[in-house]
């Protein structure tokens, strides 16, 4: 079976792809890799998420890096995604090569996984990740070693919380929202977000209330991901408490989901909009606006709006950290809930995220549904969604061809504006006259086609959705 990353790593279900002796694999892949472009491995910070076999995961991993003289600082318990970038590069007296982090992110409770940062503290590149597939192509059971307990003197037992904590209140103005008594109900998700959002509320007297914060890896019974089918507890307890906005993070804390103080879901799209326009207006902070190509043109129209430069990437937020890291941007977004910010770390960050919406509030006094509607009344109206059509491995060459011939197969279509243009970065995107749009791109990990569509009102997103589910049936 043939190991391979993905958009955001290796992951698979465990006891089948994820097993003890598949992260040995993995592990020992990436050790080679790091000593081989550095003569040493050095450092590796090794975090780990609330699922099943998380810590005794991190711990094989640890003993593999360790054989290979690595230094390796181990969280002392489950560590945000965004905690442990920022560890990669907060301490400038000691170069980290890099981080693993044993997670599937917003995946059902049965999946686990690797995500391998390197050591700018963002995902690893495609360039990185097909070379420790090179390597992990070449290697066996018996190619892996091993030191034969934890105890050894290269293994640290590091807390990262407070360092990232620190600069947190460099970016977020927590005194804003203390001062405006915002009433704030999170949502963990059963994962990691919960003890970092707790102490930035105890430190900074923010009022917090929490649901959902025990870890369980089993998620409470479904995906810990923060979209809107999953803020039911979130939306009760905001009800119970008349609160005045809802904030939740994903498994390892990278994503977020908000709802405003109605209970009303604030789509990820809209938020990064909200933000931009929040960071240059209040902020006055300088640089472009990135986001993927699946990602909203509300950017767009708020770059435009205000005389600044748009950035599109291929989907993956790599690619977008890759212009954070860079200083080009005042934000950077992907519609699968991700975003970060300028002199932040090149990875999302569903806690910054949900910060960040908490003083959009305190300090504009407004709630986001109504932030939402005077920035459309400003730059234009965009409504978007994601479906995702069902595509068996037998129809995917088929399907492929239809995604192809995307533009040509709508122009035939009635009641349709022409293609303006067609972009080829990742999938196929069409681009109407009308500014409406459409991207096709069959999944690299799953049997569907992800298809994105956005209109300027709800009625012809609608029928964008329904042509596009009869264009691609099969």
């Amino acid at each position: 079976m043939a190991l391979r990353f993905g958009t955001s790593g290796w992951r698979g279900i465990i006891a089948e792809e994820v097993t003890f002796a598949n992260v040995r694999l993995v592990v020992e892949a990436i050790a080679r890799y790091l000593q081989g472009t550095s003569g040493a491995a050095g450092r590796v910070i090794i975090g780990y998420d609330t699922r099943f076999l998380s810590r005794a995961f991190a711990e094989e991993a640890a003993r593999t890096l360790l054989a290979h003289n690595v230094r390796v600082d181990l969280c002392h318990a489950p560590t945000p995604t965004p905690t442990i970038a920022y560890g990669v590069i907060h301490d400038k007296r000691a170069t980290v090569s890099g981080a693993l982090n044993i997670t599937a992110s917003h995946n059902p409770p049965e999946y686990n996984g690797i995500k391998f940062s390197s050591s700018d503290g963002g995902p690893a590149l495609p360039q990185v990740t097909h070379a420790i597939e090179t390597v992990l192509e070449k290697l066996t059971s018996k190619d892996v070693q091993q030191v034969p307990q934890l105890q050894h003197p290269h293994l640290h037992i590091v807390k990262l919380e407070q360092p990232y904590i620190d600069h947190l209140a460099r970016l977020v103005d927590f005194d804003a929202i203390r001062k405006s008594k915002l009433h704030l109900v999170y949502d963990p998700q059963h994962g990691v977000g919960a003890s970092v959002i707790k102490q930035i509320a105890k430190q900074f007297r923010i009022l917090l209330e929490c649901v959902n914060d025990n870890p369980d890896p089993s998620f409470g019974g479904h995906a810990p991901d923060p979209s809107e089918n999953h803020l039911q507890d979130l939306r009760q307890a905001m009800k119970a408490s008349r609160a005045g906005l809802g904030i939740s993070t994903d498994g390892d804390a990278d994503r977020f989901g908000v709802l405003d103080r109605d209970g009303s879901f604030i789509i990820p799209n809209d938020l990064i909009g909200l933000a931009a326009d929040y960071l240059i207006v209040e902020r006055r902070l300088k640089g472009g606006i990135g986001r993927s190509v699946a990602t909203t043109h509300l950017l767009d129209a708020v770059a435009a709006y205000h005389d600044r430069k748009l950035l599109e990437t291929p989907v993956g937020f790599k690619y977008v950290g890759d212009l954070i890291k860079h200083d080009e941007l005042v934000i950077g977004g992907e519609e699968s809930a991700g975003l970060s910010i300028r002199g932040h770390v090149p990875e999302k960050d569903g806690i910054l995220a949900c910060l960040l919406a908490a003083e959009m509030v305190a300090v504009r006094r407004k709630s986001l549904q109504q932030q939402r509607r005077e920035l459309f009344r400003r730059v234009g109206a965009f409504y978007n969604s994601r479906i995702n059509i069902q595509v068996s491995q037998d129809d995917r060459k088929f399907v492929q061809k239809k995604i192809e011939n995307l533009p040509g197969l709508f122009n035939n279509l009635a009641g349709f504006p022409a293609v303006e243009r067609e972009i080829s970065i990742d999938g196929r995107k069409v681009i109407f006259k009308d500014g409406a749009w459409v991207l096709v791109r069959l999944s690299g990990t799953e049997p569907v086609a992800r298809c994105y569509c956005e209109a300027s009102t709800p009625a012809q997103l609608r029928k964008l959705q329904r042509a596009l589910n009869q264009l691609l049936a099969v």
